[in-house]
C-alpha cells in the first residue's frame, strides 16, 4: 500500500453515498450486471443489491466476463444477494429507502421529479420482463425514462445510467458530495477492506476489529 493509493481510496471514500443505491431484479446478462455496477461506482454508490435470475446464483459477479466489463468497479461496490425482490424491496423500506420502481404503470412519473437527496434506491427489472407488477407494487414510486421514438424502453444499463447521473446531479447540488456521508467508523472499516481485501476476510471470520491504520495506509504496529 503506497500513501498515494491510500490517500485515493479515502478520497473515494469520502464521497461515497451510502444512502444510494440499487436493486437489480434478476438482471441475467454478465455485460448488464457490469454497467450498471460500473456507473454505480462512478457517481459513488457504497453498495448494491441484487436478486439472482431465474435458475442462476449471479455467478458472474465472480466470472471473468464480470470483470472484463465492470472495469473492476465490482471490487469497490459490493452486491448483497436477495432471495426475491419484494422481501428485499420491503428490506430496504425499513432501512428507510425510498425504493423507485423503474415500471410504466398508473402511478408512474418521470424519472426527474423524485427527491434524490433522500435515502433512494432505484429498482431495475430483468432484461425480458422488467419489474414485477408486485414489486412494482410494493415500491414506494414507480418512475418512467420518457421515450419519444418507436422502441418503448431503453436497455436497463442505459436506464440505470440515465437515472443515476440524475441522482448524482441533484446531490451535487445539494453538496452532499463536499463532506463524507460515512461516519468516521465505517470510513475507517470500508478503508481497510479496500486497502487490504487479503486481510479483511480473516478478521470478519474471526469476529476481530480492523486494525488501525496510519496516514499512510499502514498497520499500525504491524
Amino acid at each position: 500500500m503506497t500513501p498515494e493509493r491510500y490517500a485515493k481510496i479515502l478520497r473515494v471514500l469520502s464521497r461515497r453515498q451510502p444512502t444510494l443505491t440499487v436493486l437489480m431484479d434478476e438482471v441475467n446478462k454478465p455485460h448488464n450486471l457490469s454497467a450498471i455496477v460500473r456507473t454505480c461506482d462512478a457517481v459513488g454508490v457504497l453498495q448494491a443489491h441484487a436478486v439472482p435470475p431465474r435458475g442462476g446464483r449471479l455467478a458472474d459477479f465472480e466470472g471473468h466476463t464480470f470483470e472484463a466489463t465492470s472495469g473492476s468497479a465490482h471490487k469497490w461496490v459490493p452486491v448483497q444477494r436477495h432471495e426475491n425482490a419484494v422481501q428485499a424491496v420491503r428490506e430496504l423500506q425499513a432501512q428507510g429507502f425510498s425504493v423507485l420502481a423503474t415500471h410504466l404503470s398508473q402511478r408512474s412519473v418521470d424519472y426527474r421529479e423524485p427527491d434524490y437527496t433522500r435515502p433512494t434506491c432505484v429498482l431495475l427489472g430483468a432484461e425480458k420482463w422488467g419489474v414485477s407488477d408486485e414489486a412494482a407494487e410494493a415500491a414506494d414510486l414507480n418512475i418512467v425514462v420518457p421515450m419519444f421514438g418507436m422502441v418503448q424502453s431503453l436497455n436497463v444499463s442505459v436506464a440505470a445510467a440515465t437515472i443515476l447521473f440524475e441522482a448524482q446531479r441533484q446531490r451535487l447540488a445539494a453538496g452532499l458530495y463536499d463532506s463524507p456521508q460515512l461516519d468516521q467508523a465505517a470510513l475507517r472499516a470500508w478503508a481497510f477492506e479496500w486497502a487490504y481485501p487479503d486481510l479483511a476476510p480473516a478478521y470478519r471470520e474471526r469476529g476481530e476489529a480492523y486494525p488501525a491504520l496510519d496516514e499512510h495506509g499502514q498497520i499500525v504496529g504491524g
